[in-house]
């Protein structure tokens, strides 16, 4: 059954809507959806290595736009959605006491946490709710999501093929491992 979810997603990945659907999970990913565009973006660049930067291009720049969205919840409906989705990521209490580190390390806060797959919502939220330099959050979002999406891109056009064999051979350990590992950071962000 894996075997066939790969080969369907693979097969996905290689059409032309992939990049519509993959834009698409990117943007709601910055702001309520808890699905890393990662999902889609790796079989994407996979099945066709050549186009690895496009679709990083796309990512970041949905990424971006989305984020937009997540400040906006942040700053004009933070008691009901933002609230909402604190609840459902994150705590509040983690939440208060990110706004108290926020104030002196904003920038910095945004680029780490947009170059990670641990929520990157709460930082746009965070923003919205804090009334963040709009230009900055801009330029923190667009290096952060940037960086991240284009390392992506340019291992595996250089290394895709070797990945690709390596997934194939192993795909049950390195889906277990990926579901182990989306586990444990959704735990360490919702308990640590």
């Amino acid at each position: 059954m894996l075997r066939r979810l790969y080969d369907w997603v693979i097969s996905h990945a290689e059409q032309p809507y992939a990049v519509w659907l993959m834009g698409a999970i990117s943007f709601a990913e910055s702001s309520f959806l808890p699905l890393p565009p990662d999902v889609l973006l790796v079989p994407m660049m996979l099945a066709q290595r050549q186009r690895a930067i496009w679709y990083a291009t796309v990512a970041t720049v949905t990424s971006v736009v989305g984020g937009y969205l997540g400040y906006a919840i942040g700053h004009f409906l933070y008691q009901s959605v933002g609230l909402f989705l604190i609840e459902h990521f994150w705590t509040v209490a983690k939440f208060e006491h990110a706004k108290e580190l926020f104030a002196a390390n904003a920038f910095w806060l945004i680029v780490a946490k947009g170059l990670t797959p641990i929520p990157y919502k709460i930082v746009t939220i965070l923003c919205g709710v804090m009334d963040y330099d709009l230009l900055k959050f801009t330029v923190a979002s667009v290096l952060a999501r940037g960086v991240r999406f284009y390392v992506e891109a340019v291992l595996l056009y250089f290394y895709g093929e070797q990945v690709r064999d390596f997934i194939e051979k192993r795909l049950v350990w390195v889906t277990s491992g990926l579901f182990v590992a989306l586990v444990v950071l959704f735990a360490m962000t919702k308990f640590v």
